[in-house]
């Protein structure tokens, strides 16, 4: 049984850093694409960063691109969000989720991955 727990998140000023960290349990995270998602209060869950399985490819939402930056450690079975110039509309909990399938690579497919966190808060105060 694959098991995410984030951490990482907290209240920080526009213009400001934070980065997140996702450690999964499980023995083929360095084979599966990774995501991270977020949800506004009283919005939708939305898509925010994916990386490929080797690492090798990312993709990014409009909103975070320039901004954030997703990558992995395989060795220490974790995916990281570096998020900077960070805005109020950033606000979220963020969430990061594993795909199930090996070898897949970045995408923004929410029903595609299987297994998610609970979810680390993220403020951002104006």
């Amino acid at each position: 049984q694959v098991q995410l727990v984030e951490s990482g998140g907290g209240l920080v000023q526009a213009g400001g850093s934070l980065r997140l960290s996702c450690a999964a349990s499980g023995r083929t995270f360095s084979r599966n694409a990774m995501g991270w998602f977020r949800r506004a209060p009283g919005k939708e869950r939305e898509f925010v960063a994916a990386i490929s399985w080797s690492g090798g490819s990312t993709v990014y939402a409009d909103s975070v691109k320039g901004r954030f930056t997703i990558s992995r450690d395989n060795a220490k079975n974790t995916v990281y969000l570096q998020m900077n110039s960070l805005k109020p509309e950033d606000t979220a909990v963020y969430y990061c989720a594993q795909d199930r399938q090996l070898y897949r690579g970045a995408h923004t497919t929410e029903g595609l991955y299987d297994y998610w966190g609970q979810g680390t808060q993220v403020t951002v105060s104006s």
